[in-house]
């Protein structure tokens, strides 16, 4: 179910958006998509988090937004690098902004939106370094663990 969410067209602007916001950043935006979420979900975008690896960043930069699809459940992890300087609500005002979005069944505008909000925090707090910088994740979104 959550691999067929997206249309290939709509997976591809969401990579798309995420490569566009670490054009302007050393910070990483990965994207996992799963049908169900058991217990908490903020506990599973940490494993997910981890599992993905997401803590290994040079600057402790990385944001993973979580979806579950069929719990009607997402989440969004920021690493402590991000944590650090973001607003104490951005996170939260983020998922406002994409529930939006979901609540009119507008999956990929919704995170497409959210990974705009979070690469322009990313911007201002991690620019592009075009000396140093590398991809350090995949931009792909991810199905299922």
């Amino acid at each position: 179910m959550a691999a067929k969410l997206f249309s290939p067209e709509q997976k591809a602007q969401i990579v798309a958006a995420i490569k566009a916001a670490e054009t302007q950043t050393s910070g990483e935006i990965q994207v996992h998509i799963e049908s169900r979420c058991k217990g908490s979900v903020l506990d599973r975008a940490a494993q997910v988090f981890e599992t993905l690896k997401m803590y290994q960043t040079k600057e402790r930069n990385g944001v993973l937004v979580y979806l579950a699809v069929e719990d009607h459940k997402f989440a969004i992890l920021g690493d402590a690098g991000i944590n650090a300087l973001v607003p104490a609500n951005f996170w939260e005002s983020t998922k406002d902004l994409m529930a939006d979005f979901f609540r009119q069944g507008k999956f990929s505008e919704g995170l497409i939106e959210g990974i705009h909000h979070a690469g322009e925090q990313l911007k201002a707090h991690f620019p592009f370094d075009s000396q140093n910088d590398q991809n350090e994740l995949s931009d792909e979104v991810s199905f299922g663990i």
